[in-house]
């Protein structure tokens, strides 16, 4: 499996055959440039998950790609002719077999509404977008929320323990001014037999 980080949590995972591009947002730079795909994911509505300014060039350079909306995300773009991802649904992408989990996105604030928010499962990589829930089977490599609004260094500590993958790659780190410590303090915690692995911005690693 090969890994592009385009910042935040927007990934490029190439596995089984399949180019899949997993929440290409506003806080994310280069994943514009990218030809070739076979789907574009997204997990929620958020603008740091999905830019609706960049989106329509993304998919016009791609005319392969299937873009796969959450339900949220889905009705605010009728337009755009999107696959909803309900949970439970199961997708062929590329030859790729994706799961859609079912994955509600943690609270920031009682008074904040919302979105609702999807997991994506595909070779034993896991997407949870902005949520801690568990998949329920076993993870291979886990996208790890590092840092968020509705998230504590301790709670994404105990996600990765919980799962215990045999990678973790930390995502979501882009409301950080250095995203070092949070980086450390993954990595020391991790349970034994998971790497944490931190990718170079726009640099496909083997993983």
């Amino acid at each position: 499996m090969r890994i592009t980080h385009f910042g935040q949590s927007c990934l490029l995972v190439e596995a089984g055959g399949a180019r899949l591009l997993f929440d290409p947002g506003a806080y994310s730079a280069g994943f514009e440039r990218l030809t070739g795909l076979d789907a574009v994911l997204v997990t929620h509505q958020h603008p740091d998950h999905l830019d609706p300014a960049r989106l329509p060039a993304l998919l016009a350079a791609n005319p392969g790609a299937t873009l796969v909306l959450d339900p949220g995300s889905a009705a605010q773009h009728p337009d755009l002719g999107a696959t909803t991802a309900e949970p439970g649904a199961e997708l062929e992408l590329g030859g790729a077999r994706v799961r859609v989990l079912a994955a509600a996105h943690e609270e920031v604030h009682p008074a904040i509404p919302l979105p609702p928010n999807v997991g994506y499962l595909v070779d034993g990589f896991y997407h949870p977008g902005d949520s801690l829930a568990l998949p329920g089977e076993p993870v291979d490599v886990l996208g790890l929320p590092a840092a968020a609004p509705w998230l504590k260094l301790s709670e994404a500590a105990d996600f990765l323990a919980a799962i215990a993958p045999r990678v973790a790659v930390p995502i979501h780190q882009a409301v950080l001014a250095d995203p070092t410590l949070h980086h450390t303090v993954l990595t020391s915690t991790a349970p034994a037999g998971t790497s944490v692995v931190v990718l170079a911005p726009g640099e496909p690693t083997e993983v």
